[in-house]
């Protein structure tokens, strides 16, 4: 009988996310939605989805989101924004 080879485990420093440096800021509910609207607008690799009701629906379904999120109580937060670069 074989032995059961067990999966390596993942790598963690590639998954890991960047320390926080930082207090973090809540988020507005507008912003929250933008963000969200965004994101379904545009696939994976930044390309805009094709069809004409991508747009409104991404706005309403980002709406719901937003208010559902805000129902089940949850708190959503960010990062504050980096200092700009010197040129």
């Amino acid at each position: 009988m074989p032995e059961s080879l067990s999966p390596e485990p993942p790598d963690t420093a590639a998954e890991a996310p960047a320390p926080l440096t930082g207090p973090l800021l809540p988020v507005d509910q507008a912003e929250l939605a933008s963000a969200l609207a965004y994101g379904l607008r545009f696939d994976e690799r930044g390309r805009p989805r094709r069809g004409a009701a991508w747009e409104m629906a991404a706005t309403l379904l980002a709406e719901q989101l937003v208010a559902q999120l805000e129902r089940a109580q949850f708190v959503v937060l960010k990062r504050p924004p980096r200092p700009p670069h010197s040129t």
